[in-house]
């Protein structure tokens, strides 16, 4: 079964798109419906039985609302920099790709999670 989780680009921003992520695939659009479709184009027909997980970026015992603050000042200071064309910081962006790691850890574990419920 393949997992897809769909999550906002620039959550609070005007105009937020989505970026929806399987293993090594990913593709955005201005919906969540859009980031699927386009890709569910770049998965085989073996990955026909999937699970997919929108967050609601909302706290929960896998992604806390520390970890989801942090997560949105560190990607605001990374959009920032990568605007203007300076450095973003190396220990910021390990603390970032850290918790970008973790998110997508949490989504995985979420739809684990209700995979479960399901079967019970």
């Amino acid at each position: 079964m393949t997992t897809i989780a769909i999550v906002p680009e620039s959550p609070g921003a005007s105009g937020t798109g989505y970026r929806a992520l399987a293993g090594k695939f990913q593709s955005v659009g201005r919906t969540a419906g859009e980031a699927l479709d386009a890709l569910t184009l770049q998965l085989s027909d073996a990955d026909t039985s999937t699970l997919v997980v929108v967050q609601q970026l909302r706290p929960d015992a896998f992604f806390t609302a520390d970890q989801q603050r942090r997560l949105t000042e560190l990607m605001g200071r990374w959009r920032h920099a990568r605007d203007s064309a300076t450095a973003f910081p190396h220990e910021e962006q390990v603390e970032l790709d850290a918790l970008t790691d973790a998110e997508w850890r949490a989504a995985t574990e979420r739809a684990a999670a209700l995979l479960r419920s399901l079967a019970s």
